[in-house]
């Protein structure tokens, strides 16, 4: 397993973006030994930049043109932005990343669908990561999907890893193709459990519980089954056989969507989704 402890004194990040996931990075990373003069926010929003520093005391930039690397350290760029403005800001951020004797920092993105061959295109750069978490980062409880070619190091995998545990859990693949299944497992994911949990407690008030009673029955059941799930090392069917005894009330509702093939659907809902991020990263790479 790759280790990630550093030097955290040795390092400064700069966040393009303090909207929600750049929040909970700082967040974290604030948690975990990081020191707020560690960390900067590039942030063009007023009211935004002020909250920033007032929740986490770090400076807060206005624009690109503002930022001046301090190249005797080991900078980070986390590429907290939406996917349709990378473009436009890798192009308005390329010429600060270059330093006569020193190497540029390094580039996480946090960007939907944005491909390491289109990010260090625009910003004429090589050495970035790609990485794709999901929103239970904002509680601590993410876990992020990452990727790097060959012009990455260990030494810079280990810090991207850092980075991203300060929010959760971390995986890495080795093909970016698996970077659309990530978004459409775990990135998109939350969606999914969040339909069923809405679809569990409509069904429990139209058998007549209160909504807050239903919400209950709903949320701690699939917490604790959940985390049944995480302790045990047997496969998630052999948990599920467990718990259905022939002929009773399990069997007769999984009967139920096994007829509706519940399983197909969501798998067919999965793959649309890995379709739309191959698609998305096609879109966005043209430009």
């Amino acid at each position: 397993m790759m280790s990630t402890k550093l030097n955290n004194t040795e390092t400064h990040i700069t966040f393009i973006g303090g909207g929600n996931m750049g929040r909970a990075l700082i967040s974290g990373l604030l948690a975990n030994g990081f020191e707020a003069n560690q960390l900067s926010v590039v942030e063009a929003n007023a009211s935004t930049a002020i909250q920033l520093h007032k929740d986490f005391g770090v400076q807060v930039i206005g624009g690109l043109d503002q930022i001046a690397f301090n190249f005797s350290q080991n900078n980070v760029v986390v590429m907290a932005i939406k996917p349709q403005d990378f473009n436009l800001i890798a192009k308005g951020l390329s010429s600060k990343l270059k330093h006569a004797s020193a190497p540029g920092p390094l580039i996480l993105s946090i960007a939907a669908g944005i491909r390491i061959k289109d990010m260090s295109r625009w910003l004429d750069h090589e050495r970035c990561v790609r990485a794709m978490p999901n929103t239970p980062a904002l509680i601590g409880k993410g876990i992020t999907g990452l990727f790097a070619d060959a012009a990455v190091n260990q030494s810079d995998r280990a810090l991207a890893q850092t980075i991203c545990n300060a929010v959760g859990q971390t995986i890495w693949v080795h093909e970016e193709k698996l970077m659309d299944a990530v978004t459409a497992v775990s990135g998109s994911g939350p969606a999914y459990v969040f339909a069923f949990l809405e679809a569990m407690q409509s069904s429990g008030e139209k058998l007549g519980l209160d909504s807050t009673t239903a919400r209950k029955l709903a949320y701690a059941t699939l917490e604790g089954a959940t985390q049944l799930a995480h302790n045990s090392e047997e496969h998630a069917g052999v948990l599920r056989e467990r718990v259905t005894s022939k002929g009773g009330t399990t069997a007769a509702a999984l009967d139920i969507l096994k007829q509706l093939d519940w399983h197909g659907a969501l798998e067919k809902a999965i793959h649309a989704a890995s379709n739309r991020g191959k698609t998305m990263g096609d879109e966005l790479g043209k430009s």
